[in-house]
C-alpha cells in the first residue's frame, strides 16, 4: 500500500496528445491557459507557471530583493528547498519553532522574538495542507515591514480559516502574502511530475517575475512566433525557470480534479481520526481542523521514538509504506551549527512523526487496516 497514487486517467493522456499534435512544446498557449485558470481559483492578479516550486521560491526571494546580510524566518520542519533558496539568494535562514506537536507550523510568538533589523521576510509553510497561523504572522509582517512568501506546496486548493474571523479569513493559501509558491511534484494534490506556480496580487512583483522567469527577456518565443515584434530586450538578469506545454496541459486536467480530490482526502482524514480515537500513544496532527485542510498528508506523532520505530516496522511487514515529513533541516550537515538555539518541539516532532498513506484512491477499509495496525504496534 503506497503513500501516494496518481489520480491519472485518459484525460491526462488526451491532454498530452493535444500538445504533441500542436508541435509546440515550449511555453505557449497551454501554459497561458493553466496560469489563467490557476489565478482564477486563487482570486490572484498574477500566476506564473515555473519549472518547480524551488524555482518559484528562488524567484520570490529575488523579487522581494533579498541581499547578503538579510534574514528570512522560516520553519525547520519543511523540505529543504526554502532554506536552500534563501542561501542562494544571498540571505540567511533563521529557524523558528513550531506551535505544538499537533500543530507543526510556525509559532508566531517565537517568530516575533526572532525579528531583528536584519529580518527581511517570513516564509510560513502550510504543513500537510493545514495553514499556519496567518492572522498573527500577517500582523507581524505589517508591523515590521516584512515581506511574506507563503510556502503553499501542501495547501493547493484550500482557504485560510481563522477561528475568530480575523483577516485574512477566507483567502486562498498562497494569495495571503506578497507571494505564494506551489509545487506540482508527482506526490502533490495537483501532480504534473515536475512544475510549480508563483502567484501574487502585487503588480510590481508580477512585472519583475514575468521577466526574471525567462532570462530577463521582454518577449517570449511564443509571442515572437505569432507575429509580435521579433526583437527583444533584456531588462534585467533572469533565470530559465519556464514551464513547458506538456506539464501545463497535465496541470490543467489535474486542476479540474483538485477540489473533488481534496474533498475525498478530508473524508479519509476523518476516517483516520475516527480509527485513532482513544489511541493514547498517538497524536494526529491538525485533527480538529480537517474541514479546512487540503488533506495533503496524514501524519501522526508517537509518544516516543521507540513507538514510531515499532509502528514503521509493523506497517512495513504488512506491505504499507510510511515516510517522514520532514527531518529537521537543522540536523542536515549543511545546516548543523547555523542556528545555536535548540528548537525543542521541532526536534521532538522530527523524531516521533510518521507519515501514512493518503490519496483520493485510498479505500476506507485500507485506512481501517492501517489504524488497526498502529494500535497493535503500541
Amino acid at each position: 500500500m503506497p503513500l501516494s497514487v496518481l489520480d491519472y486517467d485518459v484525460a491526462e493522456a488526451e491532454a498530452a496528445q493535444r500538445v504533441i499534435a500542436s508541435k509546440w512544446l515550449s511555453m505557449g498557449p497551454e501554459v497561458e491557459a493553466f496560469e489563467r485558470e490557476f489565478a482564477q481559483m486563487q482570486s490572484a492578479r498574477h500566476a506564473f507557471a515555473v519549472s518547480s516550486a524551488t524555482a518559484a521560491l528562488h524567484l520570490a526571494m529575488h523579487a522581494v530583493g533579498l541581499r547578503p546580510g538579510d534574514e528570512v524566518i522560516q520553519p525547520a520542519i519543511n523540505f529543504v528547498a526554502s532554506a536552500n533558496m534563501t542561501l542562494l539568494a544571498g540571505a540567511t535562514p533563521v529557524f523558528a519553532d513550531i506551535c505544538s506537536l499537533a500543530e507543526p507550523t510556525l509559532d508566531p510568538e517565537h517568530v516575533e522574538r526572532l525579528i531583528t533589523p536584519r529580518t527581511k521576510a517570513i516564509v510560513p509553510m502550510h504543513y500537510g495542507g493545514n495553514l499556519a497561523r496567518m492572522s498573527e504572522l500577517l500582523a507581524l509582517c505589517k508591523q515590521h515591514g516584512l515581506a511574506m512568501i507563503e510556502d503553499s506546496c501542501h495547501a493547493v486548493g484550500t482557504a485560510y480559516h481563522d477561528p475568530k474571523g480575523r483577516e485574512p479569513h477566507g483567502v486562498m493559501a498562497g494569495s495571503i502574502g506578497d507571494l505564494g509558491t506551489f509545487s506540482f511534484y508527482a506526490n502533490k494534490n495537483l501532480a504534473c511530475g515536475e512544475g510549480g506556480m508563483l502567484v501574487t496580487n502585487r503588480d510590481d512583483l508580477g512585472e519583475r517575475i514575468q521577466m526574471m522567469r525567462s532570462h530577463g527577456m521582454t518577449r517570449s518565443s511564443w509571442e515572437r512566433h505569432h507575429g509580435r515584434p521579433g526583437s527583444y530586450d533584456i531588462a534585467l538578469a533572469g533565470f530559465n525557470y519556464r514551464l513547458d506545454e506538456l506539464h501545463a496541459a497535465l496541470g490543467r486536467v489535474q486542476l479540474a480534479k483538485l477540489l473533488p480530490g481534496n474533498a475525498r482526502r478530508r473524508e479519509l482524514l476523518a476516517r483516520y481520526r475516527e480509527g485513532l480515537q482513544g489511541a493514547e500513544r498517538w497524536t494526529m496532527v491538525f485533527a480538529d481542523q480537517i474541514e479546512h485542510s487540503s488533506g495533503h498528508l496524514m501524519v501522526v506523532v508517537a509518544d516516543s521514538t521507540e513507538t514510531r520505530a515499532n509502528a514503521a516496522h509493523t506497517l512495513r511487514e504488512a506491505g504499507i509504506q510510511t515516510s517522514m515529513h520532514y527531518p529537521s533541516i537543522l540536523e542536515f550537515s549543511g545546516f548543523r551549527g547555523r542556528f545555536s538555539e535548540r528548537l525543542e518541539l521541532t526536534h521532538q516532532f522530527a523524531n516521533r512523526a510518521i507519515t501514512l498513506p493518503m490519496h483520493p484512491g485510498l479505500g476506507t477499509e485500507q485506512v481501517d487496516e492501517i489504524t488497526h495496525l498502529l494500535r497493535a504496534a503500541e
